[in-house]
């Protein structure tokens, strides 16, 4: 195990309470994560003094009421930067999701309350003692998650540990133990408790936290929470719960487009509108949503073909042009980094995909077309101003017009000169004049 060494801001916090007469402790992730020797940047407290008491120690500018009912204040450091404090306590009553909490008890007390062992250790930051009543280091050792004391009451307190315990699981590389597992299981009818932003929060963190999700997300979908959360997913083949594996972790530091990557993976295999339903349901942000509806919508659409054209060799410059087109000058980057996710995904499964060689090659070229090339209207040497001066009219004839004229130049982008595309445009205006002219007008009725 490591060396605890909390950080000297963390300290000075911890000082000033001691120095004011109230026991105070390390807690927490933090505590877990340095004994594993993993970084991990919040560090929060425990301590005898309510949240009214700390009040008085830092004073009004420094207190931040986090969760007072909860005993849970911020605490700002000499730096600016916040730390949770919260008052020893212990659950009076819970209903699954929310627990009235009562003051006045012990650090034992309030460690007895916590979900697994392995988060249930504490550190004393003036003399370094480890206060560990429920074997949370030995679990460290063993790459175990266990639950502290009775595991179905710990996951009937909150609904939510039974997913915590599958991400803990999947992060570290530990396994459940046996009697937990049970309980995580018998949770899952119970799941559809639980808030969905709670629910979207925890998805969020094993996307971003865990190396390998579909470890997470196998556990999730054989304990039943796939069913009882989102059915969808239920029914996934175990491809598309690998799939996310592929792509990079978005970590500790927040890279949301990372994170909506690898939910875009995950969806991959649903319809479009399936994949916007599940997001939706998630509470998610109305950007998240967009992104990943429109990646998995796109990846629906030109994922297929261009696997199979790329299995026929390098394509030509005037297809590459086309699929940026489609797919869109800005959004080209993250629709391959997707792509380059869900074949490689199809290459560990022994199935029918581009090398990564050849996918490297093709994104190199798409972003050279997506920075050069004409590839919408906006990048035509002419544009509707110039087709009304030269006599055609404002209409639905003119949009028709501009497209046929973009189709051409994405073709042979050496047609993109402003006197070869107004031939072109009056040829069309009147060729669609005369097709109007020709159609015979319906018979009254």
């Amino acid at each position: 195990m490591r060396h605890l060494q909390p950080p000297d801001t963390v300290l000075a916090i911890a000082s000033q309470l001691e120095r004011a007469g109230y026991e105070t402790w390390c807690v927490g992730g933090a505590i877990r994560d340095a004994l594993l020797g993993h970084p991990h940047l919040d560090w929060d407290l425990a301590t005898s003094a309510t949240p009214t008491q700390m009040r008085e120690v830092f004073g009004a500018r420094r207190w931040i009421p986090v969760g007072v009912d909860f005993g849970t204040v911020g605490v700002l450091d000499r730096e600016g930067k916040m730390h949770e404090v919260t008052t020893f306590r212990r659950d009076v009553k819970t209903d699954g999701r929310h627990a009235e909490v009562e003051f006045g008890v012990s650090l034992d007390d309030d460690l007895a309350r916590r979900d697994f062992t392995i988060n249930a250790i504490a550190f004393s930051p003036s003399t370094a003692e480890i206060r560990d009543p429920f074997g949370g280091q030995a679990d460290l050792e063993r790459k175990v998650v266990r639950a502290v004391g009775d595991p179905d009451a710990r996951m009937r307190e909150d609904r939510l540990r039974a997913l915590r315990a599958i991400r803990f699981a999947a992060r570290f590389g530990f396994a459940i133990e046996e009697s937990t597992l049970r309980a995580v299981d018998s949770s899952a009818p119970h799941l559809g408790r639980l808030s969905r932003e709670r629910v979207k929060q925890e998805l969020d963190k094993t996307m971003e936290q865990v190396s390998a999700p579909s470890v997470a997300f196998e556990l999730w979908r054989s304990s039943g929470a796939f069913a009882s959360l989102l059915p969808p997913l239920a029914g996934l083949e175990p491809f598309a719960l690998r799939a996310p594996d592929c792509l990079p972790m978005p970590g500790r530091v927040a890279r949301p487009a990372r994170r909506s990557l690898r939910f875009a993976a995950l969806l991959s295999s649903l319809t479009t509108r399936e994949a916007a339903a599940v997001m939706a349901s998630l509470k998610s942000s109305r950007v998240e949503a967009q992104l990943v509806e429109s990646l998995v919508d796109k990846w629906r659409r030109y994922g297929g073909e261009i696997r199979r054209s790329l299995a026929e060799g390098p394509p030509s410059d005037s297809q590459v042009r086309k699929w940026v087109a489609a797919i869109g000058r800005l959004d080209v980057g993250a629709f391959m980094r997707l792509a380059a996710g869900l074949w490689a995904a199809a290459r560990r499964d022994n199935k029918d995909a581009p090398s990564a060689a050849e996918v490297r090659r093709l994104y190199r070229r798409m972003r050279i077309s997506a920075g050069r090339d004409p590839i919408d209207v906006g990048g035509l040497a002419i544009d509707g101003d110039d087709l009304r001066r030269a006599g055609i009219p404002a209409g639905r004839s003119l949009g028709m017009i501009l497209r046929a004229l973009l189709d051409i130049v994405i073709a042979d982008p050496t047609r993109n000169s402003a006197d070869f595309l107004l031939n072109e445009a009056q040829r069309q205006h009147e060729l669609l004049v005369g097709n109007s002219a020709a159609r015979p007008d319906r018979e009254e009725t």
